[in-house]
């Protein structure tokens, strides 16, 4: 759709319906779209941990005491209201990690980025990866596997510093709301795993958070997102994210900027719901463990 610029999903299903072999055609670029996706989420991730464990140390970046609500305060862990094991950061200290790890897995994975939209696209007829990024190198050198960082990083950036922080707000308003009246079996957490909330609605809060905030981030960032097609698509055409904008509102008016919206939307919302609640599972189970190890550890010095 975004590089059409029909505007319509129906004629875009019709173009691939057309294509000798229909699966073939829907599957396309799956291999660079899991490849950059696995290493982009481990890539992510682990900044984004490592961020936010020095920033929640940093006193204008770490959540207030003062300001720290009920169900995230140190009195109440006990008492199973709240569904995140991460560090508690301010708005702007979520907004600031959320953006820089994003940005710095986004440069990383740049190349495959490119190679996926590529690929994906019927202007290109690539047979395989390898040979993708041997056309890229010869036509276009080094260069060629970075086009559209800019408005990459330009969607990024945002893109990711305010789903943490909507997903964060998110969490602690939906743990508020159903950890005061978590009054049945669910609200226990099973032993030795989940000491503050139970796991199923811990992981319910977590998912909805983070569905949510992908469905807003996906909105406010889909221009971004439209411009960085058409500069990896066509570079020669699109020669820079000033230019591409410029062309497609005079060719196409405002809309051609929310081509693929609903489709970007919900893959958003739902692989950036499940990454997360995944994380936030795997991040709870390795401190219960780690946790439960140390406790015995001290007991057998005892």
């Amino acid at each position: 759709m975004q590089q059409s610029g029909s505007h319509s999903l129906s004629a875009a299903i019709a173009e691939i319906r057309a294509a000798p072999q229909l699966i073939p055609a829907l599957w396309r670029g799956a291999v660079p779209s899991a490849l950059r996706t696995g290493f982009g989420s481990a890539i992510y991730f682990t900044s984004l941990n490592a961020i936010r464990e020095n920033a929640a140390r940093m006193p204008f970046l770490a959540l207030p005491s003062a300001a720290v609500p009920i169900t995230t305060a140190p009195s109440a862990a006990s008492t199973g209201r709240h569904s995140s094991s991460l560090p508690k950061l301010s708005n702007t200290g979520n907004l600031l990690a959320g953006a820089v790890a994003r940005s710095f897995a986004g440069f990383i994975l740049m190349p495959l980025t490119v190679l996926k939209v590529r690929y994906e696209s019927s202007f290109y007829k690539y047979s395989s990866l390898v040979g993708a990024a041997r056309d890229i190198a010869a036509r276009e050198g080094l260069r060629g596997f970075f086009a559209g960082f800019g408005a990459t990083a330009i969607r990024d950036a945002p893109y990711a510093g305010l789903y943490v922080l909507f997903y964060e707000q998110s969490k602690r308003r939906l743990s508020s709301l159903y950890g005061a009246s978590s009054t049945g079996p669910d609200s226990q957490a099973r032993p030795g795993l989940d000491k503050k909330m139970g796991v199923s609605r811990s992981a319910s809060i977590n998912f909805v958070s983070a569905m949510v905030s992908g469905v807003v981030c996906s909105i406010i960032s889909n221009p971004f997102d439209a411009i960085k097609t058409r500069i990896q698509l066509q570079p020669d055409g699109y020669r820079n994210m000033l230019h591409a904008t410029r062309r497609m509102l005079s060719e196409e008016g405002f809309r051609a900027l929310w081509d693929g919206l609903a489709l970007r939307m919900s893959r958003k919302a739902l692989s950036s719901a499940l990454a997360w609640t995944v994380y936030e599972e795997l991040i709870r189970r390795a401190q219960v463990t780690w946790n439960s190890g140390e406790g015995d550890k001290a007991r057998s010095n005892l």
